[in-house]
């Protein structure tokens, strides 16, 4: 990413925080829709996890600037969400109900410019992420 797109994000972010308990609604609300089968899998209560996320993006975000820190934060997360039954193929309907949820929250101050840059940041971490939780195992794959 480069730093305009590091900036984009962390900016967009910043708009989002004074309503991260809606956005996590929505975008809670946006996956069950386009990804009815990871509904199990949320079996705490939503406004908690939704909390967690808020959290665990804010962390992310602020450290798109240090990645070296982040990162392995990120990868162990990925480890311990298999536990929880993740799959591979959970984290495309995750990304799209990001970006679907920025939309909407954020209406036009989501440019074209700003969601590119949400979905290159999204795409490396996802990456990143399902390497370390898949690599070498057969639901890399699914």
């Amino acid at each position: 990413m480069t730093p305009d797109q590091i900036q984009l994000v962390q900016t967009s972010f910043a708009k989002v925080v004074p309503i991260a308990d809606e956005a996590a609604a929505i975008f809670y609300g946006r996956l069950f829709e386009i990804a009815p089968e990871v509904t199990p899998l949320f079996k705490s209560d939503l406004s908690e996890q939704g909390r967690k996320l808020m959290t665990t993006l804010g962390v992310v975000v602020n450290g798109l600037t240090n990645l070296e820190a982040v990162l392995p934060v990120a990868k162990a997360l990925a480890v311990k969400h298999v536990d929880y039954g993740v799959k591979a193929g959970h984290y495309a309907p995750v990304g799209e109900a990001l970006i679907w949820t920025l939309e909407k929250g954020l209406g036009d101050a989501f440019t074209e410019e700003t969601k590119t840059a949400w979905v290159e940041a999204y795409t490396a971490l996802s990456g990143v992420m399902i390497e370390a939780a898949y690599t070498g195992s057969t639901e890399a794959a699914e």
